[in-house]
């Protein structure tokens, strides 16, 4: 991407989720590191008061409350659930009197997996958010680390970051990290390693280039910092990747200013719903279709009626994710049912009309509705 796109993407986003990494904010030994949390509130404050909205998903609480429980070191769950509680309210207090001394009012936001993974939660965050963002509020978004299991966690905060940007519709998501960008090989082996500036497309050759987790305060890496802008691509969403221990860099971002490494957005995005859908929603059980049912749905935008199913699989009630799957058992999609698994069972092979004389009761015609059914490409 030349130097006006750039600069006409960061003069066009006007809300944005900025991911603040461990290794920017905080280390192990010393804990949150002050300076930079308040160079970043100042930042981030000059954004909002020049009209844009911005969400920080911040790292940084497992780190600030191992120092305090002086640990050495965080193998285990309940280990990191206490190092979060204990680091959790000196990270919020560090961005609140950095952000209130520029005048700007902040607000604690901790999710968990199934808070997006269910579509009414995932509503629910949706709103919150956007009521803070309305009301002139910097969100701060972390994973709920003191209580959360690991069927639950997200993983790391890049993949947090890539959810809460598809959650509240940013124009751009702006991860904040201890590197320059990607490279062509890693830097602290390789002298001649180069900075990519644009990545267009997030294709095999381009994950070689990304090593493996992150550092010792966090849980991500480069992988994961690719897994986000790839799937963010696919809903036109931009991920601009700098180094967020250098001075001013957002500020230097968001003037159009050549930093880090910028990954374009896909030109037809799909629908945010649909991405929801793929990539978020929890999946409870499978419905297994007959050639036909199969077909209709890749190729007729049909939505998938009990006559073309053939096999139920899991246990789940009405309004689960469910892995929709081709007769040789291939996921071809995922979808939201309308009915529950034991009713599927009773209804499957069966022509609509014949519904409410099995069941007793008819809630729909179709078992996953289109507008609720999200295909694999290809």
């Amino acid at each position: 991407m030349s130097d006006i796109n750039r600069m006409r993407l960061a003069d066009s986003a006007r809300r944005i989720v900025v991911k603040v990494g461990s290794g920017v904010i905080s280390t192990r030994k010393h804990g949150l590191i002050p300076e930079r949390i308040q160079s970043l509130a100042g930042q981030i404050a000059e954004l909002v008061n020049a009209g844009r909205e911005v969400v920080v998903v911040s790292s940084g609480a497992v780190a600030a409350g191992a120092s305090v429980l002086g640990v050495p070191d965080l193998n285990g769950i309940p280990i990191r659930q206490a190092a979060a509680a204990a680091g959790q309210s000196r990270l919020i207090w560090k961005y609140e009197k950095h952000f209130q001394a520029r005048g700007i009012r902040v607000a604690q936001v901790l999710l968990t997996q199934d808070d997006v993974a269910n579509r009414r939660r995932f509503l629910n965050a949706r709103n919150t958010l956007g009521t803070l963002l309305s009301l002139g509020i910097v969100p701060i978004v972390n994973e709920n680390d003191s209580v959360v299991v690991e069927e639950i966690k997200f993983g790391d905060n890049d993949t947090l970051s890539g959810l809460v940007a598809t959650l509240v519709d940013a124009d751009l998501l702006m991860i904040l990290s201890d590197v320059d960008g990607l490279f062509t090989a890693d830097p602290r082996k390789h002298a001649d390693a180069q900075c990519i500036p644009t990545v267009e497309s997030v294709t095999d050759s381009i994950r070689a280039m990304a090593g493996g987790a992150g550092s010792r305060e966090g849980t991500g890496g480069m992988v994961t910092k690719l897994n986000a802008a790839a799937r963010l691509s696919d809903t036109g969403i931009p991920t601009l990747l700098v180094n967020g221990t250098q001075p001013g860099t957002i500020t230097r971002a968001l003037a159009g200013e050549a930093v880090g490494t910028l990954f374009t957005a896909h030109a037809s995005p799909t629908a945010r719903k649909k991405h929801w859908l793929m990539h978020v929603a929890r999946v409870d059980g499978a419905i297994h279709l007959d050639a036909g049912a199969a077909e209709a749905l890749r190729s007729g935008k049909k939505s998938l009626l009990a006559s073309g199913i053939t096999q139920v699989t899991g246990h789940f009630e009405m309004g689960a994710g469910v892995t929709l799957c081709g007769p040789d058992g291939t996921e071809i999609g995922r979808g939201l049912t309308n009915y529950g698994a034991d009713d599927i069972n009773r209804i499957r092979g069966q022509h609509s009309s014949r519904i409410e004389a099995i069941l007793g009761y008819k809630a729909y015609d179709e078992v996953v509705h289109r507008d609720n059914l999200a295909l694999n490409d290809g």
